[in-house]
């Protein structure tokens, strides 16, 4: 069974605190609001709760690299919601190398319970050539010193960057699992107007990472997060007004593309599981009530690929109970039945 879901309030300072422009970035677009929230909107944002929500979290931007009156101002006004028991704890993003011992002293005197880091990749050259202005070295030991720290720590990747590979940002996750985060967020790239990205794409110095290219190293990705029991709480930009209506131009972003990722998969596990089946087969797979459409695939695409490729006579899905969350069965085969 998962875990209940939090309630959190999110709260916005796009490139606030950022000291380089990565190539890929645009937080205003992203985020959809084009100023950073002031204190005054924090306190506001909190009196204006119906009821008590778990989380406050501040996203965009580099929350410790902020001047630290800056930070203090921001987090002290949101001390008057946590000592009344209206909000339950704090969240900040930030860069990896911007984190040290009394950084995190502070987050620590004001309620943040959780730090996510932009890590993006673990590859040096990947970094450099994305503008990103700190090493994977640097990730290692932010990750480390927030941990040491009692922080939740949650790690944010990229694929598809420039100069990535699908085995480069495979080893990026690898190496993500190793520094046991509590969370990560997967961001496929997406190319958002006038970022630097969007000028070397134009000018072909950069060849798009295709919703297609995010399926295809994601579904290998996801279950190696899994298999360490590390939860992806975020695949794929969150969708918004502002990117369907023309922001991202190009790249992968799809609404929901982290359903896309799952049925790919699922399409992969079935795939071990039907290999050997004798042509003429009539298949039925049983997966948990939430995987239904997803084993089935976007216009059947998961079941006509399975029955193609395997010559079966007929392929269907059934809700099975007891099955976990992304496993599959074989709930029957025949070759005399089509009845099953």
């Amino acid at each position: 069974m998962s875990a209940p879901r939090r309630s959190i309030l999110p709260l916005f300072i796009p490139h606030l605190g950022c000291p380089h422009d990565c190539v890929f970035c645009s937080q205003k677009r992203i985020s959809g609001r084009m100023f950073p929230v002031t204190p005054e909107d924090v306190a506001e944002a909190l009196e204006a709760l119906p009821g008590r929500v778990d989380e406050l979290a501040f996203y965009g931007g580099s929350f410790t690299a902020l001047p630290p009156a800056e930070q203090r101002a921001l987090l002290d006004a949101a001390q008057g919601a946590v000592a009344a028991g209206r909000l339950g704890s704090i969240r900040v993003s930030t860069r990896p190398d911007a984190i040290d011992a009394k950084g995190l002293e502070l987050l620590r005197s004001r309620h943040v319970e959780t730090v996510e880091l932009g890590a993006q990749s673990m590859d040096d050259g990947v970094l450099r050539r994305s503008g990103r202005g700190h090493s994977a070295a640097d990730t290692v030991r932010a990750a480390r010193a927030v941990k040491d720290g009692g922080f939740r720590l949650v790690l944010q990747m990229m694929t598809g960057l420039p100069g990535s590979s699908d085995e480069s940002d495979f080893a990026t996750a690898q190496r993500l699992c190793a520094l046991r985060p509590d969370g990560v967020r997967i961001y496929p790239t997406v190319i958002l107007r006038d970022t630097p990205l969007y000028s070397l794409w134009r000018r072909g110095e950069y060849r798009e990472h295709s919703v297609e290219d995010a399926v295809r190293i994601c579904a290998r990705i996801l279950p190696l997060f899994r298999a360490a029991d590390i939860p992806v709480i975020r695949l794929g930009l969150n969708p918004s007004d502002n990117l369907s209506a023309g922001d991202a131009v190009g790249g992968a972003y799809h609404p929901a593309l982290g359903e896309l990722v799952q049925s790919r998969v699922l399409l992969e596990k079935a795939r071990a599981l039907l290999h050997g089946s004798m042509p003429g087969t009539d298949a039925v797979l049983g997966v948990c009530k939430s995987d239904v459409s997803k084993m089935i695939g976007q216009h059947r695409q998961n079941l006509t690929v399975l029955q193609t490729e395997y010559r079966l006579r007929s392929l269907r899905v059934r809700e099975t109970p007891q099955i976990p969350e992304g496993e599959i069965i074989v709930v029957s085969e025949s070759t005399r039945n089509p009845g099953l």
